[in-house]
């Protein structure tokens, strides 16, 4: 499938496109769109401090490896609630999150950044595709992040992949902390993200929670900002899959590998409930060398 690029001219508003995925209601169709979205951006330094702030992310002249999703958000709302889209945007499940840090994220921009789905297939749920955000600078690409993203309900021909099983290696615990009821709503002020599962208990029980979940990319944001020491600037990827909800309030065990250019970490709570699975490695030359 080639993808169409339509350049915008601004980062999209929200505001409108929430209103649109209110909206929106049922399954039109089994098939992506080949559309992609992307625009010139720069980035605000109070939303980067706040972000580093929400996430607890040390002070640094690169951008915490996953920022650029705060900034890709409006593209991926816009291109979630399309008309030629054909799944509702409430009630999709975030699975799993990949990011390739191919060289430093350094400076501020302008930088380009786009965003396109692809690689539709079946799940024993329903159906799962990627939604894939780039961000480039003039010598081309920065960093890539793959959202896997399930829609129930959907039924399509084949049968579904089975997931990849991570070896057992020892793990020992790096940090923990606390994840207040209202981290839910202070992330969203951040990413622009105001799903109402993450906002309070009373809109989460709308849609089947008993209390608001904190954001899977929050939980990643927290569990890179305690890796750091392990994550080279560049050269790397970090594969996560989303597990149980964290429900908030909720306290949390980050445990990792041992100092390694290749590991594994694990997110669990109350009675060692998984939250969240993921590995980091380095890319190969392939990967890293400039568009």
């Amino acid at each position: 499938m080639t993808t169409q690029w339509l350049d915008l001219d601004t980062v999209p508003a929200l505001p409108g496109l929430f209103m649109r995925a209110v909206l929106r209601r049922g399954i039109t169709g089994k098939k992506l769109p080949d559309l992609g979205l992307r625009t010139q951006i720069s980035i605000d330094p109070e939303n980067l401090t706040a972000y580093r702030k929400v996430c607890g992310v040390v002070e640094s002249s690169l951008l915490p490896p996953a920022y650029p999703h705060v900034l890709a958000f409006p593209l991926q709302l816009k291109l979630l609630t399309d008309k030629h889209f054909p799944f509702p945007l409430l009630g999709l499940v975030h699975l799993e999150n990949s990011i390739q840090v191919l060289r430093p994220l350094a400076g501020l921009g302008p930088f380009s950044i786009s965003v396109h789905v692809e690689n539709l297939q079946p799940h024993d749920k329903g159906a799962v595709f990627s939604v894939i955000t780039r961000l480039e600078d003039q010598l081309g690409l920065l960093w890539q992040g793959d959202s896997r993203i399930l829609c129930r309900g959907v039924k399509l021909e084949g049968s579904p992949e089975a997931p990849l099983e991570l070896p057992d290696v020892q793990l020992t615990e790096r940090a923990h902390w606390h994840a207040p009821s209202d981290i839910g709503r202070r992330y969203a002020r951040v990413a622009g993200d105001y799903n109402p599962i993450h906002l309070s208990a009373l809109s989460a029980k709308l849609f089947g929670f008993p209390q608001a979940i904190a954001h899977g990319l929050w939980n990643k944001g927290r569990v890179l900002a305690e890796l750091r020491e392990q994550l080279p600037d560049s050269g790397y990827q970090v594969d996560v899959r989303f597990k149980k909800p964290l429900l908030l309030p909720g306290d949390v065990v980050l445990k990792s590998s041992a100092d390694a250019a290749s590991g594994q970490f694990t997110l669990t709570g109350t009675n060692d409930m998984p939250h969240l699975q993921g590995t980091w490695q380095p890319l190969d030359s392939s990967v890293q060398s400039p568009n």
